[in-house]
């Protein structure tokens, strides 16, 4: 295979991978709002429930039962972490680091958009 074949392909397989990085970035974001929201939810949730003062004389559940804002934002945020909310945030950079790991073998890298990063060959000794 010449150069010229082989800068093709790496071409081809550069536009491939910015393609999917680029793809899955607006799911990325929607999930990150997702989580920013529920997250917020929670905390505002969390601070009511705490700083109510009935919540020390009464029992836990009751308390839990007294507080849905806070009881059900909870479970929603627990079932998003259960449902791998955490793996599709970062996704991208998943992807960017396992390419990473296999262009490695190739002297080659990529960041974070996709874009490969030729390295120099090793000069035998």
């Amino acid at each position: 295979m010449n150069s010229l074949e082989q800068a093709e392909d790496l071409k081809a397989f550069e536009r491939r991978l910015t393609e999917i990085i680029s793809g899955i970035q607006p799911a990325t974001g929607r999930w990150r709002m997702v989580l920013i929201v529920v997250s917020v939810c929670t905390a505002t949730g969390a601070w009511t429930w705490i700083t109510d003062p009935e919540t020390q004389q009464v029992a836990f559940f009751v308390s839990l039962w007294n507080h849905t804002f806070f009881t059900v934002s909870c479970i929603v945020l627990i079932g998003l972490f259960l449902a791998g909310i955490h793996k599709r945030v970062v996704a991208p950079s998943i992807i960017a680091e396992r390419c990473r790991t296999v262009l490695a073998e190739y002297n080659m890298s990529c960041d974070d958009t996709g874009k490969l990063i030729l390295k120099p060959r090793p000069q035998p000794q």
